[in-house]
């Protein structure tokens, strides 16, 4: 285990791993493992030990190129094994990390401290970084698990956003959502459950549907019903019946094409549909009625530009309310499908925690029954 000092002259900077990249494309072309050393500590500068991140879909799209969100590209990391002094970029913007060393100057952060990141971008696929008490919010980890809290900062996050800004929810109103299963979608109706809000979850139909659906109301579903029921034409009169006549004040869509579309319909007056996502990559198509009649708003939600407008206050108020909500144990794995992935050690070369990584690439992306993989860092 390393030593943890706040006192400078005592502490000598860790060696690093990381996952890094000097250009945007095929992640399995351009990615590389590469060890080494953090700068010094400063009097205002702290360094951190990586706990546990996750690889996620967004992940893959900003090494492409292709997401809004760009990385740092810097030369800090130092020189790379052919000489050559490049910018380098550390892939991954979500994870928990502990403080293992603080400057002197800095007063509102102590070693042992668990942290993520402030802003997307950072790097979150290493074992230690050196950073600023700017760029790191601290929350509670007292009520939550290491898988929890290296999953905490975006979709749970997401939900609790979606949930809260755009209508007023009362105890007792009704929701409806896409994608019900995503991670998004399972912290939706948690957090919604502790509200007292009813959700309409819509999941695609697939062969184990009643093990998803047992699952899901575990969680606190209200009601859940496959994409192929939704387009049935009873199913109007079936959320009639559920939802006593009242109306559905929100709509979450991260799927997108036909689903999305079809589940506007059920929104009532002055409803709100707000879009998160795409995972089918389809457009969906907007009725002029739902506008005219209906005066339905249809709106977007980006945590990244949530994160960008608010205080490192705010965004820890909003981590520590979350995991309120949520009831995190630290006995309990967390509701997504996970494979833990140890990585990071020392004694490894860059050339195995690379096929370590890439391996775990592969299998983050295997459709219905694939497992969120997490790097649960040796160091």
């Amino acid at each position: 285990m390393l030593s943890r000092y706040r006192f400078l002259s005592s502490y000598v900077s860790p060696k690093a791993r990381a996952i890094v990249f000097e250009k945007y494309g095929n992640p399995k072309d351009v990615l590389r493992a590469y060890t080494h050393e953090l700068p010094p500590l400063t009097p205002t500068t702290l360094h951190i030990r990586f706990l546990a991140s996750p690889i996620n879909p967004a992940d893959i799209n900003q090494i492409e190129g292709v997401y809004p969100a760009k990385p740092t590209f810097t030369k800090e990391l130092g020189i790379l094994p052919d000489g050559e002094h490049k910018e380098l970029a550390v892939g991954g913007n979500e994870g928990v990390a502990e403080i293992i060393a603080v400057g002197e100057q800095i007063k509102d952060l102590n070693v042992g401290d668990w942290v993520i990141m402030g802003r997307s971008g950072f790097g979150t696929w290493r074992t230690h970084a050196a950073t600023t008490p700017n760029d790191v919010i601290r929350f509670n980890n007292k009520e939550i698990g290491l898988i929890q809290a290296a999953t905490l900062s975006v979709n749970p996050c997401t939900a609790y956003r979606m949930l809260k800004d755009f209508v007023t929810l009362k105890k007792g109103d009704f929701m409806i959502q896409c994608g019900a299963n995503s991670s998004v979608g399972q912290s939706v109706i948690q957090i919604a459950k502790a509200w007292g809000i009813n959700t309409i979850n819509i999941v695609r139909d697939r062969p184990d549907i009643e093990n998803l659906k047992t699952h899901l109301k575990s969680l606190g579903a209200t009601h859940i019903i496959t994409d192929r029921e939704l387009r049935n034409y009873k199913t109007k009169g079936l959320i009639k019946e559920w939802t006593g006549g009242n109306i559905i004040k929100l709509g979450l869509n991260c799927v997108g094409g036909e689903v999305a579309t079809e589940m506007a319909k059920f929104l009532g007056q002055n409803g709100t549909h707000v879009t998160y996502g795409a995972m089918s990559r389809q457009p969906f198509f907007v009725p002029a009625s739902h506008l005219i009649f209906k005066d339905i708003k249809f709106l977007g939600f980006w945590m990244s530009r949530w994160n960008k407008t608010h205080s490192r206050e705010e965004k820890g108020e909003m981590l520590n309310e979350v995991i309120k909500l949520m009831k995190f144990k630290k006995e309990s794995p967390a509701d997504i499908a996970f494979e833990e992935v140890l990585w990071g050690n020392q004694s490894e070369s860059d050339e195995s925690l690379k096929n370590k990584f890439l391996s775990a690439l592969d299998k983050s992306g295997a459709g219905f029954h694939g497992k969120k993989q997490i790097l649960k860092m040796q160091s």
